[in-house]
């Protein structure tokens, strides 16, 4: 395992998508950058657009080696699951061209990794990403999940290295 590896943590969303850049140098995990791509205004196809390009832009910006994308989950809703799952395959698309590797996460064991629960609140999720990155503020609750899925990969892939377990990363799809 390489002593520095920068991951890219995505929260989709067809509204707000977070994201969080997480340096690992080592054990230590280092802060990089985060924030919310808002795409609410047009027709669906014209976020998903935005979605694309802003996170196009966030790739190009910070080249991470490795993306972590939370997974979609059940929705009551199977149009609200639909659209997350588009806008998830349009962030997911964006960032190809750098040929980082693409990891998916269930929000489940994002919460578990981060937290210790996989039934964690935001605000539970947002405690612990300040006190883990050593935050001065309280990122956005979007931009706080991309951060803790960024933290979840950097988590399972120092404990693969420590077990000797290789590119197996358990909870990824």
């Amino acid at each position: 395992m390489t002593s520095k590896i920068r991951i890219l943590g995505i929260d989709p969303g067809s509204r707000l998508t977070g994201f969080g850049v997480v340096d690992f140098d080592g054990d230590q995990a280092l802060y990089v950058a985060s924030g919310t791509v808002k795409s609410i205004d047009g027709a669906f196809a014209d976020r998903l657009r935005q979605i694309f390009e802003a996170v196009g832009g966030i790739v190009d910006e910070f080249r991470p080696d490795i993306v972590a994308i939370e997974s979609v989950f059940m929705h009551k809703n199977a149009g609200s699951a639909l659209k997350l799952g588009q806008a998830r395959s349009a962030a997911i698309c964006a960032t190809f061209k750098h040929g980082a590797e693409v990891y998916e996460y269930a929000p489940r064991a994002i919460k578990q990794a981060v937290v210790g629960t996989g039934a964690a609140t935001k605000e539970q999720v947002q405690h612990m990403v300040v006190s883990i990155l050593s935050l001065d503020g309280v990122p956005a609750p979007d931009a706080a999940d991309a951060l803790a899925t960024a933290l979840c990969h950097g988590h399972q892939r120092r404990i693969h290295a420590q077990l000797g377990t290789g590119a197996a990363i358990a909870g990824a799809q």
